[in-house]
């Protein structure tokens, strides 16, 4: 990045294909979308070469990536009211009429749908730090500087937020059992 700030803004290349993946992951934790998720990606990288000077190279470059990326997440946030996750009937025909490879991936993926929903039903805070502690893998002392607060606090919020998870999926699991 700073080879970028000093012009050289083809080394963008590089940033791109070695972090559009993380991005989109982070963003399709929150918001369940691809094309939102692909579309946010975007914005980040356009802000990385508008505000590359104020990278400064003193923290880690993940670390000012994720507070771009945030920035943005909650500028689409403040244009759009978030969306429901909706799954089209014909992407699980072939599924529904399988046999037992089909029940497991059908199985498969209503626990990832569980999860999206048990996720989108935590707070924006809680959401977020789960996503940059257990999916983007940052370390505590990463999401600290990130958000302003001290490492015990990170600490304390996945905890409370993975406790709140695992609760929210529990009571989907055994609402959808019921029905």
């Amino acid at each position: 990045m700073l080879q970028v700030k000093e012009g050289q803004v083809d080394k963008m290349g590089l940033l791109f294909e070695r972090y559009h993946r993380p991005l989109f992951a982070f963003f399709y934790h929150s918001s369940g979308n691809s094309t939102t998720s692909e579309d946010l990606v975007q914005n980040v990288f356009y802000r990385m070469l508008k505000y590359r000077h104020t990278f400064t190279g003193e923290g880690e470059f993940r670390t000012w990536m994720y507070h771009l990326a945030r920035n943005v997440l909650a500028d689409a946030a403040k244009k759009n009211k978030p969306s429901a996750h909706h799954h089209d009937v014909a992407d699980y025909a072939e599924k529904i009429a399988g046999g037992t490879a089909a029940d497991a991936s059908l199985h498969k993926e209503q626990e990832v749908d569980l999860l999206h929903k048990a996720m989108a039903r935590l707070s924006a805070d809680q959401r977020e730090v789960l996503v940059l502690s257990r999916f983007q893998e940052l370390k505590y002392e990463q999401i600290a500087q990130l958000l302003d607060t001290t490492v015990g606090a990170v600490k304390v919020r996945a905890h409370r937020a993975l406790n709140q998870l695992k609760d929210i999926y529990l009571t989907l699991e055994n609402g959808s059992k019921v029905h």
